[in-house]
């Protein structure tokens, strides 16, 4: 978990305990290295040993989780947990101790790529997850420029596809809106995103880069104007560029492609085999029920890149194992979810491979009687990782699943469990499990070559 935290820059502070200090060094029973355990996964790891270091710890803990959007981690021994503070103790101040992240890429540089950007014919906007708190300002400016916006499978939600200027998602999880119009740009702005394998920005266009870690910028090939900045202030400094609006047709364009790409979807939402339900009608379904303020938590395998591909989203944030890929991801992300805002509906969409990793948590989902549908497309396999053995030319070996009934299931721990395995009845079913008020489960049972 932490280490998903870590690769996805989610800033945690992390509290685990450790045997009385007594007992640490000669291999007592529970005696573990925590500080060396922890360290791959962690921007700071100290053990609390005395209550005078405890308020200095915590402060440099969460400071590390703030500035590097990382993982803070304090170890506190049986002992310490119970011990008084210090009579003197006091909170550490928070003034003077951490920046003003507000900051502004160097003039040179941005002038250079106000330059770029008021030269390009066809300019593209690539929003990836750092980019979700400018979102607004962002889409202020592509209108008034009359620019495409792309997002990366992290991004998704960030701009709702119904806008006139969306394009989906760009890359493995995408849809082919995004992959033509990053093709047939001429510059591309890329705000916040890492330029991974799976969203294959092409390094063929000339790129403005902006993002608020240096480390990010050109970190697997160089980029034409990197900007290292604060988004929103960076993106803010581009709209003054450009005191008159610009035409360029891009919005009518879009449509064409979306028309397009929505028949495609359609015709492959009618594939029928008798083996289960195709991911296309599947989350054709799921894009008309999900209420536009819901929270969407997506797991990992066949049924995220489906997701991501036929999925139509209304602005709704998404949360994913972006970079870890960890399956079973989806179940807890809920439960998070629904702790974080408990007056939100949450969806979570999983396989049956990665809801059986955390299959017992969801009495958790009913012990807390959590608003929460869950979705599980289910065939019996692991079919991610049956089709990348085919693409190796292994054969697939080793990735069949038995399963339990999942929504007989959902109903012994208390909750709604409903069962699909007709195309007439997934409607009905999701419009149920949506409005049900507490925990919910959805099987449906899928076709695993039809995703």
């Amino acid at each position: 978990g932490l280490m998903d935290a870590r690769v996805d820059r989610a800033p945690v502070l992390a509290l685990t305990g450790q045997v009385a200090t007594q007992y640490l060094g000669p291999g007592n029973f529970q005696e573990c290295d925590l500080e060396s355990a922890f360290a791959p996964f962690s921007a700071f790891s100290k053990t609390v040993l005395h209550p005078r270091s405890a308020n200095e710890l915590v402060a440099l803990a969460l400071k590390h989780a703030i500035t590097r959007a990382d993982v803070g981690h304090l170890i506190l021994p049986d002992e310490v947990q119970v011990l008084p503070l210090a009579e003197d103790g006091k909170p550490a101040p928070r003034e003077g101790r951490l920046p003003d992240f507000d900051i502004e890429p160097a003039g040179e540089a941005l002038e250079a790529a106000m330059e770029v950007l008021k030269a390009a014919k066809r300019p593209v906007f690539i929003l990836g997850h750092g980019a979700r708190e400018a979102a607004s300002e962002i889409i202020a400016l592509a209108e008034h420029i009359d620019a495409p916006i792309v997002t990366t499978f992290k991004g998704k939600g960030i701009v709702p596809d119904s806008h006139p200027l969306a394009c989906g998602v760009l890359g493995r999880s995408g849809t082919p809106v995004g992959s033509w119009f990053m093709n047939e740009s001429d510059v591309l702005v890329v705000c916040g995103a890492s330029f991974s394998k799976h969203t294959g920005i092409t390094e063929k266009k000339t790129i403005i880069q902006v993002d608020r870690d240096p480390m990010q910028l050109g970190k697997f090939h160089g980029v034409d104007v990197p900007l290292w900045g604060e988004i929103q202030r960076t993106v803010i400094h581009f709209r003054q560029a450009f005191p008159e609006a610009t035409a360029r047709g891009s919005a009518e364009e879009i449509k064409t492609r979306w028309g397009l790409w929505r028949a495609e979807k359609k015709k492959r939402a009618r594939d029928d085999r008798g083996l289960g339900l195709c991911a296309a009608f599947i989350f054709q379904h799921l894009s008309e029920a999900v209420p536009e303020d819901a929270v969407i938590a997506v797991d990992v395998g066949n049924n995220t890149y489906s997701f991501g591909r036929y999925f139509e989203s209304k602005g709704q944030p998404v949360l994913m194992s972006g970079y870890m890929g960890a399956i079973g991801f989806g179940l807890p992300a809920g439960i998070g979810a629904a702790c974080a805002a408990p007056d939100k509906k949450v969806i979570t969409v999983c396989g049956d491979g990665g809801l059986g990793q955390y299959l017992a948590d969801f009495t958790t989902w009913v012990n807390c009687d959590m608003n929460l549908t869950h979705v599980v497309l289910n065939n019996n396999e692991l079919g991610k990782i049956s089709k990348e053995q085919r693409s190796g030319n292994f054969g697939v070996w080793q990735t069949s699943l038995v399963n339990p009934d999942f929504a007989a299931f959902a109903r012994n721990c208390g909750a709604l469990g409903i069962s699909v395995t007709d195309a007439g009845e997934l409607a009905s079913a999701l419009r149920e499990a949506l409005d049900h008020p507490g925990p919910a489960l959805v099987e449906v049972k899928g076709d695993v070559d039809l995703i």
